[in-house]
């Protein structure tokens, strides 16, 4: 069985930043088992599956330890390969998911995410996830990751988790954040739990971040920064139940997987 597979660095419009998401077109689901062991193959933070569904998609992301309910950067990939090798003529798709519609559309030379907004609550921080961060935050909120909020754009860079402890924590990930020198606001993501240490640059935190950031700047279009090693660029704006996410992507490679049957 041969399989397409494009490798694009997302929310970067350079090579070698941004987040790097494999993608596989499929006319058909794979079985489960083999899905989750060509995402490990991969070893990417996520691999993007879709099938056809009427005019539009049904997409599915794994990591290389487990399924995904969402992922941004991937789906921003899927979205760059239907628009520039598949379906160049498109300027909009839709695919299903299990986090419900997701919506892409090309927008001023970016391609845009139209997402449903996960707005976080305050919450009460189980004392692992503060001793592995070992720095005290501002405030702490949660809805499917902790968000600890920070005073300057320098703390978040200077953070160093501690990423057993980390995985410990029983959320999906965890999400520091803290206003930006030159954007709106800055963040990191740790999924330590989910065989990602630390994200490149993590579309599905947005959802929450963006709800955040917008009342407490008291603005919706928003401007930030992902602060990983890597780093990424994202270009946002909070819409009631929905947020937009928009960005840039590139392709790094091409190719065929080969699967024995």
């Amino acid at each position: 069985m041969k399989i397409p597979i494009y490798q694009i660095d997302a929310f970067s419009g350079w090579l070698f930043s941004g987040n790097p998401a494999a993608v596989c077109p499929l006319e058909t689901w794979l079985n489960d088992d083999l899905m989750l062991s060509i995402a490990r193959e991969n070893n990417l933070s996520e691999t993007a599956f879709f099938v056809p569904e009427g005019p539009d998609f049904s997409i599915r992301w794994f990591t290389p330890v487990s399924e995904v309910d969402l992922c941004g950067h991937a789906t921003l990939a899927a979205a760059y390969v239907i628009f520039t090798e598949l379906e160049p003529a498109r300027a909009h798709v839709t695919f299903s998911s299990p986090s419900g519609p997701l919506h892409v559309r090309r927008q001023e030379g970016m391609l845009a995410l139209d997402f449903p907004a996960q707005k976080p609550d305050p919450c009460v921080p189980p004392d692992t996830l503060l001793h592995a961060l070992n720095r005290t935050p501002t405030q702490v909120l949660c809805a499917e990751d902790y968000i600890l909020v920070f005073g300057d754009e320098d703390e978040i860079l200077e953070l160093r988790p501690d990423m057993t402890l980390l995985s410990q924590v029983d959320l999906r990930g965890v999400i520091v954040t803290a206003p930006g020198k030159c954007v709106d606001f800055v963040s990191r993501f740790f999924a330590p739990r989910l065989g990602i240490p630390e994200d490149p640059v993590t579309g599905s935190a947005h959802c929450t971040l963006i709800p955040y950031w917008s009342e407490t700047l008291g603005k919706t279009e928003l401007h930030a920064l992902q602060l990983s090693e890597r780093g990424g660029e994202l270009f946002c704006r909070h819409a009631g139940e929905r947020v937009i996410i928009a960005g840039h992507a590139v392709k790094y490679m091409e190719g065929t997987l080969h699967i024995r049957e």
